[in-house]
């Protein structure tokens, strides 16, 4: 049978032989949503844990709405009409409207970009712009000693509007809420505070409750204050499905139920090969986004096996210290140990990627520079199909202990940062 994975604006083919036992991990379908959970109006009509937006703004009020950058699929394009719409029920005046793109630590956006993210109908009524790191106003500190900085704009808006789109995230347990706060229009040194918790076993994905990153995250949300979010959850298309919208918890956590509903695997064994990618652009732009897929990939791994890892990654590895500690150490074993001694973010994500070298081997199918690839302890592909031909000789490989091919298992994850393997 052939599979299709995602890459970049193209796709990679797997023909796998129909010997091997092949399980494919997508949306569960037995989920049904109506045209209601997905309209933005309606959404907006009827908030969770909170007033209609337009009860809570009034005329005169600066409004800054806090959105994802290119890295996401939050389609912001899709909201903003209704969202304006309910702003101008209000009585706000447009002109004090400004679209922020939450960059993170990520690259700033052409106007180009930005025009495509936001949508001709926002991008005529108001103003855009990318967060600033190096401009924010200090606002406190979190519990866990997190310095809140916060983006000029944002910080000293009278109201403040977080969108997102839901999604496990591998380490604050869901992404969307006032996320788009924290980090997304934070300073790197507030961002490099956070994630130190990533360390910390209750810090992973589908976790929210004693998850300590989550926890940081939404105390620099109160400290701060945003007074509404709109979040959505994306089926594997990228199409909206649900929209959730009111109270930044409330809201957030009911959202996430959604997501478990629709992405949560439950598996019975892991699989010797897991072959996964991001579902392709923009989620694949890089490799510090395409890691994702890795993140939620090795939970359907088993120890010694091989995971396929499926992302263009025509931006190279899209960061610079991650770049630097993944091509300067010595083993995977040394990325692991040295964030828990020296945590620098962007070394997160190599530490992350180390974590799960220990465990399996990596054949990365992407656009880098296969010598790159090759220092980064990873096997490198321009083809996903050659990758798994030597994946599976690696597995049937006589002399070395290796299986029968009817006994190779294989798990699939074409839009592998979505859907999150769970053993039972």
């Amino acid at each position: 049978m052939i599979h299709e994975f995602g890459f970049g604006s193209g796709k990679q083919l797997v023909d796998i032989p129909d010997c091997v036992s092949c399980t494919e991990l997508t949306a569960n379908t037995d989920v049904h949503f109506t045209a209601e959970d997905a309209d933005v109006k309606y959404s907006l009509e009827h908030p969770i844990g909170s007033d209609r937006l337009k009860n809570i703004v009034k005329k005169g009020e600066k409004i800054a709405i806090i959105t994802s950058d290119i890295t996401r699929p939050m389609p912001t394009h899709k909201v903003m009409p209704a969202l304006l719409d309910e702003l101008e029920a209000g009585g706000v005046d447009l002109n004090d409207v400004t679209l922020v793109f939450a960059l993170g630590s990520h690259r700033k956006q052409t106007d180009e970009e930005k025009r495509r993210l936001a949508g001709d109908h926002a991008w005529k009524r108001i103003h855009i712009e990318d967060s600033d790191p190096d401009d924010c106003v200090h606002m406190g500190y979190t519990s866990n000693g997190t310095p809140v900085d916060i983006t000029r704009t944002v910080a000293e808006a009278d109201r403040r509007i977080a969108l997102g789109n839901i999604e496990f995230h591998y380490f604050a347990g869901y992404s969307g809420g006032v996320k788009a706060l924290m980090p997304g229009v934070s300073t790197r040194a507030a961002i490099q505070v956070n994630h130190k918790l990533m360390v910390r076993p209750e810090a992973c994905a589908g976790r929210l409750e004693g998850n300590p990153v989550r926890e940081d995250i939404e105390e620099a949300g109160r400290m701060c204050g945003v007074d509404f979010v709109l979040n959505v959850v994306l089926d594997e298309h990228k199409n909206i499905v649900r929209t959730v919208s009111g109270d930044p918890v409330a809201a957030h956590r009911e959202g996430a139920r959604c997501l478990d509903m629709l992405y949560t695997k439950n598996i019975k064994e892991r699989a010797d090969i897991v072959i996964v990618s991001q579902g392709g652009a923009p989620k694949d732009l890089n490799l510090y986004q395409t890691q994702k897929a890795l993140d939620n990939a090795k939970h359907a791994v088993r120890d010694g096996g091989i995971i396929i890892l499926i992302g263009s990654c025509a931006e190279g590895y899209g960061e610079k210290t991650f770049e630097d500690w993944m091509l300067n150490s010595g083993s995977p074993e040394e990325l692991t140990g040295r964030i828990r001694k020296e945590f620098i973010l962007g070394g997160h994500k190599a530490a992350a990627i180390g974590m799960v070298l220990m465990r399996a081997q990596i054949y990365l199918v992407s656009e880098m520079d296969p010598a790159l690839v090759a220092r980064s302890f990873m096997k490198p592909y321009t083809s996903a199909q050659d990758a798994f031909d030597d994946a599976l000789a690696s597995m049937t490989e006589s002399g070395k202990g290796g299986k029968d091919l009817n006994d190779i298992k294989v798990i699939t994850m074409p839009f592998g940062g979505s859907v999150l393997p769970k053993l039972v």
